[in-house]
């Protein structure tokens, strides 16, 4: 697998140097400002008369077109689907000759995992298994466990200040070793830097915290500012493990815990989304969709097999619209996992840097609460709207990176595009759109 160096939208964020492998999974940061960069729509009376499913295929269909126009080539896919208090809809636009993918279709939504790894802590503080609260070298609740383990491989700076909430925040100052250039690594992540060599590489936390450890690298002292970290969060998936195996007396995963008490048989609301946590699990279940990627030196690239095991937690996850959106419906209206009060909190309980960011969500224009993200050419929104009971996943598997500095200005027509197309979905049904 070989490396994609890239600088992701340096001229709108000034992020740093990173890698574009992970960069997108960070893409929560770009949501919020999305309804600033878009103008406002209406959806004209005579519309009504075009059936309501129409109206969404056609709305879906300009916009992948205005996407193929902008970059000068085939866009694969676009799809978008939504659910409203009384009807749900699917678009699935395609160029002619390529089969539309479907509801059930499985694909990877990448950073959409970190709210899982939020409703997984909080459901934990639900029952009383942990305090979302404490430091993570605070014992365990009843037990003589720390929530992280207590040796030298663990000892990041800060160790004794981080909160469980700061993670969940990015407000840790835990350094991003997916994301951001590690010292000594020819500008490149830890995670690339691997993972362009040995493409079948197992990664544990403890090996991604040691670039932490050796270069004593930190953003700022907890609580005290903001920067999106996957590290972070890989942490989370740690805790998350210890916490779960104390409770059960024997080894769990990450894995075990979505599995057994957020989305397996035996959950509230069962659905097929899935975490893979070994470096060997790559395929992906049939129906399934690979993303297609343009590199910045012309070459296009199929990603579908794909090693997550440096993503615990934080993007490892994989699954179909359909159960997305049927996950973040019943979750943001208290009728999954968690209780109503603990949906507010993950929905309100912000840092104090920066508050439109809470517990692994966010609030998105018109759109309402959830989270985005993207890896290896795939593109995900996962929203749901408490003021119109409106539900909606968009998924784009295509990336361009010929376009601007390191790619920068083709990756945005796509990430845009994306938040167009839901945009244009919920005007074709007379819900508000673009603010």
């Amino acid at each position: 697998m070989n490396a994609l160096s890239f600088t992701p939208l340096s001229k709108w964020l000034s992020f740093p140097r990173t890698t574009i492998y992970t960069v997108f999974v960070r893409c929560l940061l770009v949501g919020g400002l999305i309804g600033l960069l878009l103008g406002c729509s209406r959806i004209d009376p005579a519309d009504q008369q075009v059936p309501a499913m129409q109206r969404v295929q056609e709305a879906v269909d300009k916009v992948r077109a205005g996407l193929e126009k902008d970059l000068q080539k085939q866009v694969p896919s676009l799809n978008v689907y939504v659910q409203t208090p009384t009807q749900t809809y699917f678009a699935s636009s395609v160029p002619e000759g390529r089969q539309p993918i479907t509801p059930t279709t499985f694909f990877r939504f990448a950073s959409v995992t970190k709210n899982f790894t939020a409703t997984a802590i909080l459901k934990m503080h639900q029952d009383g298994w942990l305090d979302y609260k404490a430091r993570i070298i605070d014992l365990i609740p009843g037990t003589s466990l720390p929530y992280v383990p207590n040796t030298p491989d663990w000892n990041i700076p800060a160790k004794n200040q981080i909160t469980i909430e700061q993670l969940l925040q990015h407000s840790a100052g835990v350094y991003d070793v997916d994301n951001d250039p590690v010292p000594g690594l020819n500008g490149e992540s830890y995670v690339n830097y691997v993972l362009s060599r040995d493409s079948t590489h197992q990664f544990t936390a403890e090996e991604m915290l040691k670039p932490i450890l050796d270069h004593q690298l930190q953003y700022f002292a907890p609580s005290t500012g903001y920067h999106y970290s996957n590290t972070g969060y890989v942490m989370l998936s740690r805790i998350i493990e210890r916490v779960y195996s104390a409770r059960r007396g024997s080894a769990k995963t990450y894995a075990d815990y979505l599995y057994d008490h957020i989305t397996g048989p035996t959950s509230r609301v069962p659905l097929p989304i899935s975490f893979p946590y070994r470096a060997n699990d790559v395929q992906l279940p049939q129906p399934n969709v690979a993303s297609l990627l343009w590199r910045t030196s012309g070459r296009l690239d199929s990603f579908g097999r794909f090693n997550m095991s440096g993503h615990v937690g934080e993007g490892n996850g994989y699954s179909s619209m359909a159960s997305l959106n049927t996950y973040v419906r019943s979750l943001m209206q208290g009728q999954n996992v968690l209780q109503p009060q603990m949906v507010k909190l993950m929905q309100t309980d912000g840092s104090v840097t920066r508050p439109s960011y809470a517990l692994g969500t966010s609030l998105f224009t018109n759109l309402g609460y959830g989270h985005n993200g993207a890896i290896a050419g795939y593109l995900t929104l996962m929203v749901y709207d408490p003021a119109t009971e409106v539900s909606l996943v968009a998924m784009l598997p295509f990336w361009d990176l010929t376009q601007g500095p390191n790619g920068d200005t083709s990756f945005g027509k796509c990430f845009n595009s994306m938040y167009d197309a839901a945009y244009a979905a919920r005007v074709a049904l007379g819900y508000p759109g673009k603010p």
